[in-house]
């Protein structure tokens, strides 16, 4: 597994954070934190680009579902993008398929 790394661009709609390598227990926190302190205003959309990820356990899956709570605070809306077929499986298996908005690539 890759060790995380994260970059942030700034979209038309909101930020657009583009995650690298293993969100796991020992790397969530980093993206938690990171979420925490970009700002959103209402109307935006936060933009998680996992196309870059090669691996997420329930930890990563517990950060993206803290970054929801975060976009959802601030009246922004949140999407996941090229989301990795193993980690779609988890996420339609759990239910958060429906919960999360689903994008193809990261372009908005």
């Amino acid at each position: 597994m890759s060790p995380l790394k994260i970059t942030t661009r700034d979209a038309a709609t909101g930020p657009v954070l583009e995650i690298f390598g293993a969100l796991d227990y020992a790397h969530a926190p980093e993206l938690r934190q990171l979420v925490s302190v970009t700002p959103l205003q209402s109307g935006q959309c936060l933009v998680l680009d996992l196309g870059g990820m090669d691996f997420c356990d329930s930890s990563g899956i517990s950060a993206l579902i803290a970054a929801r709570h975060h976009a959802h605070a601030a009246g922004a809306d949140i999407a996941l993008a090229a989301v990795p077929v193993n980690t779609l499986r988890v996420l339609r298996i759990v239910g958060l398929d429906q919960v999360f908005t689903l994008r193809p690539d990261s372009v908005t």
